[in-house]
């Protein structure tokens, strides 16, 4: 029996990035699968792109229509919605960590009789992600704290992002933002170590800053526990951590305004993202922005200088092209089990961390 797997669209504001590339979509049909695409405009990818590679073309948004048998992929969570999800979904669904109405996303499987693959928690044999935007969430956070940090100076709000066609052209903007290096300016990045880390300091080293300006913190530097003074003596900080279970907060309101006209820090990118999660690290801001609005500002005393953060949760899509096809490379694999997913450990495992949390749900919506 041919496998099949439906790529739906995007309906998140300006997301760009798709779940399969042209290039993975081919390697797939390569493989005996079945690729069926939904045209979608707001695509990095061409839909001639996929056509052309083999796959089959239906109409955007057409999934909720699609026999239940097929599985559908895509990124970013589904719109808000009671209708009940029959289908098996695979994508970022941000419901297991008790994310701001996890029980309602995942009541809609239960009513439905669907299943969920939540892409954050494939793992591999040794509990590793085997995929991740991390890498170009980071540099991509990096930039925009970059660019935020100019606007502050020129005494401007940050204007609407838009995504770059490759990192060349992302570097080389930033630079120019900065009149023509990032040099002097001084960064922290909290979680260095992993993919999302990496990429902020790769782009701050490649926008210019000196080594000694770029902190590289990770569990050593962090094992004392927030908050952390060092963070308010440099223009940026970046969190790149992945949050797993309550920790001190890594910056608080107070701390801020106790220090007064001394503090440096102007910018802070909150790559995590955590913004609803009961334990956020970085309790100075309550919304997720946008590339429309990329900055919120801190509430903070009078005669406090001003802070900014960004919290968009979608970063990577500023480099669609090359987040795309890192990060769909990196599942093929998993993708290429699929139709052993009863047996394969990365779709067993999947599937059950799915029923627990289902689980869990049930037990609120229904109490």
């Amino acid at each position: 029996m041919v496998q099949q797997l439906w790529l739906r669209c995007e309906k998140k504001e300006f997301e760009r990035r798709s779940a399969l590339t042209p290039t993975t979509a081919k390697k797939l049909i390569d493989a005996g699968f079945e690729i069926i695409v939904e045209r979608d405009e707001q695509r990095i990818f061409d839909d001639s792109e996929f056509e052309a590679v083999g796959c089959k073309l239906v109409a955007n948004n057409s999934w909720p229509s699609a026999p239940t048998d097929i599985p559908i992929i895509g990124l970013k969570e589904l719109p808000v919605s009671d209708d009940p999800l029959p289908h098996t979904h695979i994508q970022f669904a941000h419901c297991y960590k008790k994310q701001a109405g996890w029980a309602s996303v995942l009541d809609r499987f239960h009513r439905g009789g669907g299943t969920l693959y939540d892409l954050e928690f494939l793992t591999d044999a040794t509990g590793r992600r085997v995929a991740a935007f991390g890498f170009h969430a980071g540099f991509a956070g990096a930039a925009a704290a970059a660019v935020a940090l100019a606007a502050q100076r020129n005494r401007e709000k940050l204007g609407r992002l838009e995504p770059y066609p490759n990192e060349t052209a992302m570097v080389s903007d930033v630079k120019e933002v900065l009149g023509g290096s990032g040099k002097g300016v001084r960064a922290l990045v909290i979680g260095a170590l992993g993919r999302c880390g990496r990429g902020a300091v790769d782009l701050l080293r490649k926008i210019g800053l000196d080594e000694d300006d770029i902190l590289e913190w990770d569990l050593a530097e962090t094992a004392k526990g927030g908050p952390f003074q060092e963070i308010l003596d440099v223009d940026i900080f970046i969190n790149c951590i992945y949050l797993s279970s309550s920790i001190p907060p890594f910056i608080t309101k107070d701390q801020i305004n106790a220090a007064g006209q001394t503090r440096r820090l102007s910018i802070v990118v909150d790559v995590s993202c955590d913004t609803t999660n009961p334990f956020n690290p970085i309790p100075i801001y309550n919304i997720n922005t946008t590339f429309s609005d990329p900055t919120v500002p801190v509430e903070l005393g009078n005669g406090v200088p001003s802070l900014s953060v960004i919290s968009i949760d979608h970063l990577p899509t500023l480099l669609p092209r090359e987040a795309s096809e890192q990060f769909s490379s990196d599942l093929l694999p998993s993708l290429l089990e699929l139709p052993k997913r009863q047996s394969a450990r990365v779709w067993t495992d999947a599937e059950k961390l799915f029923k627990e949390k289902l689980s869990e749900a049930v037990d609120v919506q229904h109490v």
